[in-house]
């Protein structure tokens, strides 16, 4: 069972990326970890000057909530906090540091709905 769920969770990261990289983003990397946690996407959106920290979530159903309900302000907080980690360690010169979540919604036999959340930071 859990594989089942790592494998259902990593399918709608790989819609997630694809998804990204068509929006004209580049993809810095993938699951990038540090001690304070781990980050899903770390891509740069050139339009807006951004690095962006993108965290996926993903669900079959609708009986745990909506997969953004997942991401909580502490959640939210802890992302921005790798976001800082992430530029400071690649010296990355951007404008500005924002946090995204994409929602995979993906039942069982139908096509996934993708619901993309920009800016999910604590203000």
């Amino acid at each position: 069972m859990c594989n089942a769920r790592a494998e259902f969770g990593r399918r709608g990261e790989d819609l997630a990326a694809a998804y990204v990289a068509g929006l004209g983003w580049t993809i810095l990397t993938r699951n990038w970890r540090c001690p304070e946690g781990e980050a899903d996407i770390v891509a740069l959106d050139h339009e807006a000057g951004a690095l962006v920290i993108v965290e996926v979530k993903s669900r079959s159903g609708l009986g745990y909530g909506h997969p953004l309900d997942a991401i909580t302000f502490e959640k939210a907080r802890r992302l921005r906090r790798l976001a800082a980690i992430y530029a400071k360690g690649a010296r990355a010169h951007v404008r500005l540091l924002r946090v995204d979540a994409i929602g995979v919604l993906w039942p069982p036999g139908k096509d996934p709905e993708l619901i993309h959340a920009r800016g999910i930071e604590e203000r």
